[in-house]
């Protein structure tokens, strides 16, 4: 019976693409018949429901934005479409029957989450522009909803991580080797690496934040367990594009957050205690606001150029704020960020409407020879600036929290799980690692609202909440014996 209802499906989605296709075509709009492939992706989610969310692991690093051809609406074909499709497949489901697991609703991750959704919704409603933020939440509902909700189905057999991650990395390293390939046609030139990576990924900046993440879980596949002599030398080439792959991103933020990921390992192997980390970390904000005065000297001191060739100069220039313009390009979108929390610091100007309202409140002594008038150059450079403008201070707040949730547990799940299981304790810090070095860039760029950053991060936060309740079930089973 089930034979025959998938035999019926697909006759009937062939059927529907012929006539749609023959219609497409009579109307001279041939280039639209790749639309009705999508019918085939409907029919592979309803049946082969694992394989399809596991296929966008390799899917979303070779993805493609079609605003570089329309010049319309922006859409990563083919990740967004099977991610819309998949919601609706869930809310189907549930529709019919409660197909939500319990423990689900018991992950602090899911709370976090869930107050973020509804945040946005509030805020959506008052919103300057309410078509443009209730847009932001049916794009974040399609990146965020079906990632978790089948993640943790999916997950809950550990397996599927490393598939997950396998596919993640492997389809990484061919878009590394395009972009590379492409930019040694332009001898590697500083100005060339900002596209070369077109049409995979829009800019270098972007391209260099998923490289970064990409790399902890390449070089845990390395040490998870022991491989053959062939699997060793392949792992090692694949490392071996991905860390040439970030260095020729010139993508300065994006090296930085792997060396400051280091200091998480750190953090984790060593066990130090989070208040410990408090401390520190208050200790910090205090000194450097009573320090700021000599600290913005020694800064403006700093000449460095990012076009430098060399790389310590490179690194060097990321605290330029004199010269590069880049730098101050930034600090006048996080200067416009702030100036638009004060104006509104409950609700924001309302999700997604950063880029139609800085524009006013751009100082003239901030702006830059790349700074527009209009202010139509982008977003605000910040994954917590950014909410903080369009969502008030709760918008920062509920960014906080899922971020503390998503390392809280991350962290705890490492040190609960058995010691005797190195692949999948290797791979959970792995996890870790990567969604550190999003994070910290997160602080100078923002690209969740991309498949790119969506949807490993949202699918590794499905990992954590499936891998706790799998590791609890282990454990219960043990109890039982």
């Amino acid at each position: 019976m089930h034979t025959l209802k998938k035999n019926s499906a697909l006759l009937g989605l062939s059927l529907l693409y012929i006539v749609i296709s023959c219609c497409l075509i009579w109307t001279d709009q041939v280039y639209l018949t790749l639309a009705p492939l999508g019918l085939m992706a409907v029919y592979f989610a309803l049946f082969y429901t694992e394989y399809t969310f596991l296929s966008l692991a390799f899917l979303t690093p070779l993805s493609i934005n079609i605003e570089e051809y329309t010049e319309s609406f922006g859409l990563f074909i083919p990740t967004e479409p099977i991610l819309f499709g998949l919601m609706l497949l869930l809310l189907m489901q549930q529709m019919q029957k409660n197909t939500l697991a319990n423990y689900i609703w018991k992950n602090p991750i899911i709370w976090a989450v869930g107050f973020y959704l509804f945040w946005i919704t509030i805020t959506a409603i008052t919103s300057s522009s309410p078509v443009t933020s209730f847009k932001f939440l049916l794009a974040r509902l399609w990146f965020i909803v079906p990632l978790l909700v089948f993640g943790t189905r999916i997950f809950i057999n550990p397996k599927n991580i490393r598939l997950f991650i396998w596919l993640f990395c492997i389809a990484m390293c061919i878009a590394i080797t395009y972009t590379i390939t492409v930019h040694s046609g332009y001898n590697f030139g500083e100005k060339e690496g900002h596209w070369v990576m077109w049409p995979f990924f829009k800019d270098h900046t972007i391209y260099g934040s998923t490289v970064a993440f990409s790399i902890p879980l390449i070089i845990a596949l390395y040490f998870s367990k022991k491989h053959t002599l062939l699997m060793q030398i392949t792992l090692i080439g694949l490392i071996t594009i991905m860390v040439t792959g970030l260095y020729f991103s010139y993508t300065r933020a994006a090296w930085l957050s792997v060396i400051l990921s280091l200091g998480v390992l750190a953090v984790i192997k060593l066990r130090i205690k989070f208040s410990i980390l408090a401390t520190v970390a208050g200790l910090s904000l205090i000194t450097l606001y009573f320090s700021w005065d000599a600290i913005q000297m020694e800064l403006e001191r700093n000449k460095y150029e990012h076009t430098t060739e060399e790389f310590g100069e490179k690194l060097q220039s990321a605290t330029n704020v004199t010269t590069d313009a880049s730098n101050l390009e930034r600090l006048n979108r996080w200067s416009s960020a702030i100036e638009m929390f004060k104006e509104r610091p409950v609700f924001g100007f309302g999700p997604g409407t950063y880029a139609f309202e800085y524009a006013r409140f751009q100082e003239p002594e901030n702006t830059t020879i790349i700074s527009t008038n209009f202010g139509d150059a982008g977003n605000a450079h910040s994954e917590y600036l950014g909410p903080l403008s369009e969502m008030g201070l709760i918008g920062l707040l509920a960014i906080l929290f899922i971020i503390s949730a998503i390392f809280y547990k991350g962290i705890t799940l490492y040190y609960a799980w058995p010691a005797h299981d190195r692949e999948m304790r290797t791979l959970i810090l792995a996890m870790i690692l990567s969604l550190a070095t999003y994070f910290i860039h997160g602080i100078l760029n923002n690209y969740l609202d991309t498949d790119k950053a969506a949807v490993p991060i949202w699918a590794f936060c499905a990992a954590f909440i499936a891998l706790e309740q799998y590791n609890k079930t282990q454990l219960e089973s043990e109890d039982k014996r």
